[in-house]
């Protein structure tokens, strides 16, 4: 543990997916004020796994901070709530700004890091957030987001997601403009909650390195939310990187089948119950007594990590935890603060220190600094495109 924290002081720990942004929405409406993030979260009624003495415990150097809205919100709503989320971030930096500082580039994270700070990055989670405009996407990226996720839960029209049933085989022919155009904007691609074919599209169109921001390995769970093994080997020309996640459901078979269950219970006491949503929740948590979940540990996430340097290599790999967007959270691996407690658990695998900097912090920065030098040569001889989603696709929206 102490080599661990020696580590994460000469490099940053950089996590992929932090969800605080939302439960600032869902708990208090965006009223910061309400939530105070320089206490411990923990203590709340509804505890949470995000504070600022917490972050600092942990030695966490650079969070994406995670935008998302829910897929229902489409259409002009999308764009407003999103840029509403985005103005969370800003205010939380400008709040705590002894704790907390934008980044924008590769570089503002090594120097926020050294500064002692967080440097704090903002991640779309998924693409209804630009309502199918290309001008939107140009505009959430001056606002500050620095990656997207080109889904969430279910396809857009122009992407498939992982768990919806296919339409479009991947990517239509805006969706590859819209990878285009986020290469030339320098914004991360993260193919987090698409669906297979949709990563070979996103592979196949791409002129920078992808992320997954917060996904694990196919092979160990056959979750559709984590990377097959022909895509882990096709970052290796790619040169992207999986942020391994603390997700329970991607993490390992025992939880991945008891969400299943979960979630099939769920459906039959809503059709037994469709006007009384009390009677479903206190049923559910009947079946939940009598049904604990599963608990992953630090150790089942490190598999993932063993696993993806097997197939793909140790310069393919990071971090992206899903705090404050999951439930349970793994033995270990309990809040902000436990993050050296992964960096222990390589080092105990006999990861090198070499090895365990580039899965805590250098692979990301190097895959952002190619997608910046990428968006520099683009910038100097493409203009910023003027397709619309009517031109590409040969249909009008349903907006």
């Amino acid at each position: 543990m102490e080599q661990a924290r020696r580590i994460l002081k000469e490099v940053p720990l950089i996590d992929g997916h932090n969800d605080l942004p939302w439960q600032y929405r869902k708990r208090v409406q965006n009223h910061l004020d309400r939530i105070d993030l320089a206490r411990s979260t923990a203590a709340l009624p509804k505890p949470m796994h995000t504070d600022l003495p917490r972050l600092r415990a942990g030695l966490v150097g650079g969070q994406f901070w995670s935008v998302y809205i829910p897929v229902e919100l489409g259409g002009p709503g999308a764009v407003r709530a999103t840029l509403e989320q985005i103005d969370v971030v800003h205010r939380l930096i400008a709040k705590y700004p002894d704790d907390l500082e934008l980044a924008l580039t590769a570089d503002d994270i090594v120097r926020i890091h050294r500064a002692g700070k967080v440097a704090s990055l903002i991640g779309m989670e998924g693409g209804h957030s630009i309502d199918n405009s290309l001008a939107a996407l140009r505009q959430l990226y001056r606002a500050g987001a620095r990656y997207m996720t080109i889904t969430h839960w279910t396809n857009l029209d122009w992407a498939d997601a992982a768990t919806a049933p296919p339409e479009h085989d991947g990517l239509t022919p805006f969706g590859r403009e819209v990878i285009r155009e986020m290469n030339r904007l320098g914004m991360l691609v993260d193919i987090s909650h698409v669906s297979a074919a949709t990563m070979h599209a996103v592979l196949d169109v791409t002129a920078a390195p992808v992320i997954f921001s917060h996904s694990s390995a196919f092979g160990l769970t056959h979750h559709p939310r984590n990377v097959p093994d022909d895509i882990l080997k096709r970052l290796r020309k790619n040169k992207g990187i999986v942020m391994v996640t603390f997700v329970g459901a991607y993490t390992t078979e025992e939880v991945r089948l008891f969400s299943a269950d979960l979630d099939g219970e769920k459906a039959r006491l809503e059709a037994l119950f469709p006007a009384d949503s009390a009677r479903v929740q206190l049923e559910t948590e009947s079946w939940l007594r009598k049904h604990p979940q599963p608990r992953v540990t630090v150790a089942d996430v490190a598999d993932h990590i063993d696993y993806i340097k097997r197939v793909a290599g140790i310069d393919y790999i990071g971090i992206g935890s899903d705090f404050d967007g999951i439930s349970i959270t793994p033995l270990g691996l309990e809040d902000v603060s436990a993050h050296p407690n992964l960096i222990a658990e390589l080092l105990r695998r006999g990861y090198t220190e070499k090895e365990v900097k580039k899965v805590a912090g250098l692979n990301l920065l190097r895959v952002f600094r190619r997608t910046e030098k990428v968006a520099s040569r683009l910038q100097r001889t493409t203009a910023p495109s003027d397709a619309l989603i009517e031109d590409l696709d040969g249909r009008l929206e349903a907006n």
